[in-house]
């Protein structure tokens, strides 16, 4: 079953095939869907956008994975690299981006309303993992008719869900972009992961892990977020922008910014949300229950565009170059930007440019 919601922001430079679908939509998957922890989830709603038309044989599919707090609107926050002649094609491309499992932008999380109480899942709803993320997301593809996938692309948390869509799913998927992501969450990571988590724990609105969605933490999550900032960024990006200039009322810059983007995030997320994908992202693993690191890294065929950021403090470029160094047909390219992890976002006609060239010269088709 699939049904429309009210569209989201669309980009207006966006050159759209005739044939562009947008969204978004909603697909309902029947379960029962086994997670990894081993719950189970006897139906899901899966919110995404498509542009193009995916052809007769459901072959020319391209998958965009979004990063932590995207949403399905891949045209609305990755704008440039979608349109005629560019990386992502709706006149050649069936593109398809869906909301992840536990989010909060129409896909089953803990927003949604548990099936048994009528209430929101909120801090019951089950741990999910990046694997978890991918298996809903080749379900919607099977729904939808997708027999092979060009490409799946994805930035930060997007790039993790790329990389696994090659290991769990190698006979579907011809190629891979991961964009500043690694292969396993380091113990930096993780540590400001839980940094950000327990900012959202100190919120008095929080009471031991629950709150009413009238008076949601904000001021937890607001705190989680400015943490998240001071390492999307970086020193050079930050000191270029902000230095030490203070506002007409004696404030630094940088801490206006940082105020800014945390109460931007608390008018659009959700905590509980935010908690499920932080802890989703530390499990991130490629080697788990699989074996040696290395030796799964060695297994993965696809050509792969390993993409790094020169100024990334969160996932340095080092993480990248082991990629490229242990996949056997990747190749490494760089983005040398002062804006630090944020610069996939920011970036985007290089990324672009970088992308078209790699689908121009590694083709299977």
């Amino acid at each position: 079953m699939r049904r429309r919601l009210p569209s989201l922001a669309t980009n207006q430079n966006l050159q759209m095939s005739p044939l562009s679908d947008g969204g978004p939509h909603v697909a309902t998957l029947s379960g029962p869907f086994l997670l990894e922890n081993g719950a189970e989830l006897q139906s899901l709603e899966v919110a995404y956008h498509s542009w193009g038309r995916l052809s007769a044989a459901g072959d020319n599919a391209v998958v965009v994975c979004h990063a932590l707090t995207g949403n399905s609107d891949a045209v609305d926050w990755w704008g440039p690299l979608c349109g005629t002649h560019r990386a992502l094609d709706p006149g050649r491309d069936f593109i398809l981006c869906s909301n992840v499992l536990g989010g909060c932008y129409g896909t089953t999380g803990p927003t949604s309303l548990h099936p048994e109480t009528g209430r929101r899942w909120g801090p019951v709803f089950p741990q999910v993992t990046i694997r978890d993320m991918v298996k809903v997301q080749a379900a919607l593809a099977a729904h939808l008719g997708i027999t092979r996938v060009r490409m799946v692309i994805g930035g930060s948390m997007g790039g993790m869900q790329a990389l696994e869509w090659a290991a769990m799913y190698p006979e579907l998927v011809e190629m891979i972009v991961p964009v500043a992501a690694s292969g396993r969450h380091s113990a930096w990571c993780i540590g400001l992961s839980e940094a950000q988590r327990q900012a959202i724990f100190a919120d008095p609105l929080w009471k031991g892990g629950h709150y009413s969605p009238e008076e949601p933490p904000a001021a937890g999550l607001a705190a989680a977020r400015m943490v998240a900032m001071c390492m999307y960024r970086g020193w050079p990006s930050f000191e270029s922008r902000f230095g030490r200039n203070r506002t007409a009322q004696g404030v630094f810059e940088i801490e206006g910014y940082l105020q800014y983007q945390g109460a931007k995030l608390v008018s659009r997320f959700d905590a509980n949300t935010y908690l499920t994908l932080t802890r989703a992202m530390d499990t991130h693993d490629l080697g788990r229950g699989r074996g040696d690191y290395a030796v799964v890294l060695r297994q993965l065929r696809q050509p792969a565009l390993v993409v790094s950021i020169t100024s990334d403090i969160l996932y340095p470029p080092e993480e990248q170059r082991e990629l490229a160094q242990l996949m056997p047909h990747a190749e490494l390219a760089h983005i040398d930007a002062p804006h630090g992890h944020d610069s996939f976002l920011i970036e985007t006609e290089t990324l672009n440019n970088l992308v078209a060239d790699f689908r121009q010269r590694r083709s299977v088709r």
